[in-house]
């Protein structure tokens, strides 16, 4: 009897061993998981971040200021246009260059970079110039991105999955016009808190990470451009 009962016993700390080895390898483990998921999410989060900031440049190319509209944004894409300067040729090239001057000479100087862009389409592929043209903004941004989404641009990534919905699922977006040095400035921000952008994540690393941040002094998720501290438009990442 005494026999079966070491062996039980030898059986069941063998066990509590085990166990005991995986909570500790666990507890190593659950940090380093962590910061690879938080890399991850924020590679993605970043990348919109930097989209959004492309399409506000865009829009203030045209309008002279940022939106704090995501709905105006979408529009803009959507059915804006904007003014991109095309270069056709190149200056490198002296053949297509010394026959440009030959055009140019054969006008007696009277041809402007609309007359050479209408030769060009007229079938003249050998000259060189720049001219400013209208193009639709989708024709222009993001055009060769297969996972670029108009229609999720004003949704932060991860807030909405497996594990529910986080308490904010919206980009934070803002836009302003200041005086800097005696200078209206146009300004935007927009913002993605670390509590929704990490949603289902280890809710203490997440407290932990978002505490960190509050004691720098730093805002507590990532952040491209400000409207109170002008730094044109670059990312709390950068």
């Amino acid at each position: 009897m005494n026999k079966i009962l070491k062996t039980i016993l030898s059986i069941v700390l063998a066990l509590l061993c085990v166990f005991l080895v995986y909570k500790i390898y666990q507890g190593v483990m659950e940090p380093v998981r962590f910061e690879h998921d938080v890399n991850a999410r924020k590679k993605v989060a970043i990348q919109q971040l930097k989209d959004i900031r492309d399409l506000q440049v865009a829009y203030k190319s045209v309008n002279d200021r940022f939106t704090a509209s995501f709905d105006t944004l979408k529009q803009f894409y959507n059915t804006g246009e904007m003014i991109v300067l095309m270069q056709i040729g190149s200056k490198d090239d002296s053949l297509a260059m010394a026959h440009t001057n030959e055009v140019k000479k054969a006008k007696k100087g009277k041809i402007t970079d609309a007359d050479l862009y209408k030769l060009y389409q007229e079938g003249d592929k050998n000259l060189v110039f720049s001219i400013q043209n209208k193009i639709a903004v989708k024709d222009t941004l993001f055009k060769h991105r297969d996972d670029f989404n108009i229609n999720t641009i004003d949704k932060i990534p991860f807030a909405v999955g497996e594990y529910g919905a986080a308490e904010v699922t919206d980009i934070e977006m803002d836009a302003t016009v200041k005086k800097v040095s005696g200078v209206d400035v146009p300004l935007f921000e927009a913002k993605m808190p670390y509590k929704s952008l990490l949603n289902g994540l280890n809710h203490q690393l997440i407290v932990n990470l978002i505490a960190e941040r509050e004691d720098l002094g730093q805002y507590e998720g990532l952040q491209v451009g400000s409207i109170t501290a002008p730094n044109n438009n670059a990312g709390n990442w950068e």
